[in-house]
């Protein structure tokens, strides 16, 4: 198992220094997400082969790797030139983890066209809920082979506001593109949309399951719906929080469990983005209380 932090809360440090902080904070693993220098939201990757080499020379000299690349890009745009400009930022992303040497990517199923475009952003309705979704089965058709031939695994998750938020049909998507280089991520600060009850979803994904994002949230669906007051009522805002463990509703301990029973050996990724103020403090909680929860549950493994 690789134990990773997504290092959000350390991006003002450059992509030279994160290694150490990463090492500091007691981790051997980064989940790399979009930053300005490297991967950046829904742009072409600003990445050239200086920034390449200085960037594996840190890694190395901190003996930290790259458990997993995290582009985001429009794939599931169904405008057609948003769509296609995404396919061209995945292949040089995938270009950049193999010269990497790093043999896993993750991102989301994505929430469709710029909100600029006058469509529906959040893709709720039926329409563009089916033309996300035929978008991004374009954008997979081109992109299945690519990862194929080069070795490279994409975990995928829904994520609020996507054109699918829960664990289904998330999982039979991916069961349907059908290769081994295409498999689940459940984040768990996204439990309360993915669905109901913790330890049947993760034994229903388990065949495809390869990765976990690791931080707490408040159940938005608690408390006869006002856990969350959101003016003007029945706005359709997604709301979650990214919280340390322990500070929100997530059952952390039936959680682990089922992962030590079903045999989750893949990527854990600490994902806390609430405390900047706090970002070594919470960094450092996070992967002492993954540890404790991985030998009370994983019959003393150690990661």
């Amino acid at each position: 198992m690789k134990i990773a932090i997504d290092p959000f809360m350390h991006r003002h440090l450059s992509l030279e220094a994160l290694p150490s902080k990463v090492a500091e904070l007691g981790y051997e693993w980064i989940e790399l997400s979009p930053r300005a220098d490297f991967l950046e939201w829904f742009k072409a990757p600003r990445v050239f082969p200086d920034r390449i080499k200085s960037f594996k020379r840190a890694l190395s000299d901190a003996n930290v790797g790259i458990a997993s690349l995290l582009p985001m890009y429009r794939w599931a745009s169904n405008d057609e030139d948003e769509r296609q400009a995404a396919v061209r930022h995945w292949r040089r992303a995938i270009e950049i983890a193999v010269e990497l040497g790093v043999d896993t990517m993750n991102s989301e199923f994505g929430r469709g066209p710029h909100p600029d475009k006058g469509s529906c952003y959040c893709c709720h309705t039926g329409s563009m809920i089916e033309a996300c979704e035929d978008a991004w089965w374009r954008s997979m058709d081109e992109l299945v082979p690519v990862l194929e031939k080069e070795g490279i695994q994409l975990n995928i998750e829904p994520h609020p506001e996507d054109w699918v938020e829960t664990l289904q049909p998330s999982v039979d998507l991916i069961r349907t593109v059908n290769s081994k280089h295409v498999r689940f991520l459940y984040c768990t600060p996204h439990t309360f949309y993915f669905g109901d009850d913790t330890v049947a979803m993760l034994r229903e994904c388990a065949d495809v399951l390869a990765h976990v994002h690791i931080a707490d949230t408040f159940n938005h669906k608690a408390s006869s719906g006002l856990r969350y007051i959101i003016n003007p009522p029945g706005s359709e805002a997604r709301v979650h929080q990214h919280l340390n463990i322990g500070q929100g509703e997530v059952p952390w301990d039936d959680f682990y469990r089922t992962l030590g029973e079903i045999g989750f050996d893949g990527i854990m990724t600490a994902c806390v983005f609430a405390w900047e103020e706090k970002a070594d403090e919470s960094g450092r909680f996070m992967r002492a209380e993954m540890q404790r929860l991985i030998e009370t549950h994983f019959k003393g493994q150690k990661a």
